[in-house]
Formats: structure tokens, C-alpha cells, sequence
């Protein structure tokens, strides 16, 4: 962080497509010291937007946006204004989440769990150089770079079919081993919500219908195989 920047607060764009979460979130931030917060925005577009108009210093940027996604956002503004700092804010901490952000230039991540004073210590921390990562990111990053490379990439020796991502494979595979919603978010360390999405997304994609039907479809693609009788 730059002296003058040192010396007043931080100035903070929100980028929320949910109303009332954008404006409770505002409302937060503006009891907090040190943050000003000089514009919100419903989409990524309007993000990008608000940052060629207002130069702010850190946007706290969502994932799940319409039109423009927040790691499509994150990676405009950086291209664009890299005076302009990301820190996403999401609810969502699985790998598919994670990683494209980061790699689109986010030095922050936190989750909308994260208290007030967290948010504080991340926007300062991505100012003045540093990454703002909550502790829970920070393990799931260690641990992710720790593991073996057996576990880090789905075992498929071809790309997933009918444009299943990575990491709903990844479910799929679990759910032919036969494990529960809880047993698949416990491995994946995310949480069943995000698991239920992942199967909701994957069974939109093949046209399946239940647990039994993907059992059998992941059999069918090579992708798992039968149990031995």
C-alpha cells in the first residue's frame, strides 16, 4: 500500500447479484474502520464497469453472478485496472471455485461467513501486496498442494463426457464407490450443499434421474468400474 493510501480509508466497489446480501454487505462495511465503500454492483459487468468510473481500490467480488461471472470480472479488471485489487466473497470454497479465481488474478478469497474483521484484514493484507486468505482457504490451498497427484486429478483417462467438469466427474465417481452426500463433501472438503449442486448439474447434464442411474452411467462411460463378483 501506497503512504497515501495508508492514510484514508480503503476504497471498496461490492459486486453481489443478490440484493439484499449486496446491501447488508455495505451495510457492514461502512461500521467497519478503515473502508469506504464508493459503489455496488448486481453483476460482473457493471463491477468492471463501476471500476473504469471510480478507480476503487479493492473490489469484493461474488462467483455466481449472471452475465458476467465473477471470475470472468475479476480477470477483466485486472487486465483492464490492475490498480484494482480482488478479493471474492462467496460461499462457495470447492476447487471449482477456488482455483479459477485465483488464477484470474483474485489475491483475496473468503468466504460470507468471514467476520467483519476479517474482511478488514484482507482488504489491507491484498493492498499492501500480501494475499487475503481466510485460514480455512489457506488450508484447503496446503492441502491441495500436498496431495498426492493421485488425488488431486479425477483417475479418467479421457475427457469427461457430455461436458461434465472435473470436479462433478470427480462426484460421479464417488457416487459409483457408494458413498453418501456427507461421506463425498467429508472427502471433498466442501460442503453437501455444493455437493448437492455438482449432482444437480451433472444429472441436468446426462439426463439422469437418481443415484442408481449414475452408477450405471459412469459403468457405461469407462469411467468406474463394476465391483468384482
Amino acid at each position: 500500500m501506497t503512504e497515501e493510501a495508508g492514510k484514508r480509508p480503503a476504497r471498496v466497489v461490492v459486486a453481489d447479484d443478490q440484493t439484499v446480501v449486496r446491501e447488508g454487505i455495505v451495510m457492514l462495511l461502512g461500521l467497519l474502520p478503515g473502508i469506504e465503500v464508493v459503489g455496488a454492483a448486481g453483476d460482473g459487468d457493471e463491477a468492471v464497469r463501476l471500476v473504469a468510473e471510480l478507480a476503487p481500490d479493492v473490489v469484493l467480488m461474488d462467483l455466481r453472478m449472471p452475465r458476467c461471472d465473477g471470475v470472468q470480472a475479476t480477470r477483466r479488471i485486472r487486465a483492464e485496472h490492475p490498480g484494482t485489487q480482488v478479493v471474492v466473497l462467496t460461499t462457495y470454497a470447492d476447487d471449482d471455485s477456488l482455483f479459477p479465481a485465483l488464477r484470474a488474478g483474485a489475491r483475496g478469497y473468503l468466504t460470507k461467513d468471514a467476520g467483519g474483521d476479517e474482511i478488514v484484514r484482507a482488504v489491507h493484507s491484498v493492498l499492501s501486496g500480501d494475499a487475503g486468505l481466510s485460514p480455512s482457504i489457506q488450508r484447503r490451498l496446503l492441502e491441495r498442494l500436498s496431495a498426492p497427484e493421485a488425488e488431486v486429478r479425477p483417475v479418467t483417462a479421457t475427457e469427461p463426457p457430455d461436458g461434465l467438469t472435473a470436479r462433478e466427474t470427480e462426484v460421479l465417481l464417488l457416487i459409483a464407490e457408494g458413498l453418501s452426500n456427507q461421506e463425498i463433501a467429508r472427502k471433498l472438503h466442501v460442503s453437501t450443499a455444493t455437493v448437492k449442486t455438482h449432482i444437480n448439474n451433472l444429472f441436468a447434464k446426462t439426463g439422469l434421474k437418481d443415484r442408481a442411474q449414475a452408477v450405471r452411467y459412469a459403468y457405461a462411460k469407462g469411467l468406474a468400474r463394476p465391483p468384482a463378483r
